[in-house]
């Protein structure tokens, strides 16, 4: 298997280093730690069953029965994962009784998901993840490769 090559219009086409401007960015990038969580977060936001959860609460606080029903999931999956939005401060819980009502943690996890979808909209269809993936992966032909 041979390691994907880079693209010719990614490269540079002469190599000089900008020492003031690598600097720079390096002294404005967030610390590992920050940027661990960060990675988390999107790691949470990749996957469809979640995300399709914090669009619905884009709509206002609803409970997880409720959830369950808009999303065609069940409760127990809905349940779980709520559980790990909350332990990443995504989504927060209002208790009302013995029900608790789940909404967005805050402005910034609306923000993040209104302006992901307003870019997927404005950028028009894309390549599904299936092609995507099809395109990138190695071919075998014959059993040469294994």
């Amino acid at each position: 298997m041979t390691a994907p090559q880079p693209d010719a219009d990614a490269a540079c086409a002469v190599r000089v280093v900008d020492a003031d401007r690598v600097a720079a960015v390096r002294e404005a990038l967030p610390d590992e730690g920050r940027v661990a969580d960060t990675a988390a977060v999107f790691a949470l936001l990749g996957d469809p069953g979640r995300l399709k959860l914090l669009v619905a609460l884009l709509e206002g606080e609803m409970c997880v029965c409720d959830l369950a029903a808009a999303c065609g999931q069940g409760e127990s999956a809905v349940s779980h994962q709520l559980r790990l939005l909350r332990a990443h401060r995504v989504v927060t819980a209002r208790r009302s009784g013995r029900m608790a009502y789940y909404r967005l943690a805050d402005a910034h996890v609306r923000l993040l998901l209104d302006v992901t979808l307003a870019h997927l909209e404005h950028a028009g269809p894309a390549d599904t993840v299936a092609t995507t993936a099809a395109a990138a992966a190695p071919t075998r032909t014959g059993g040469a490769d294994r």
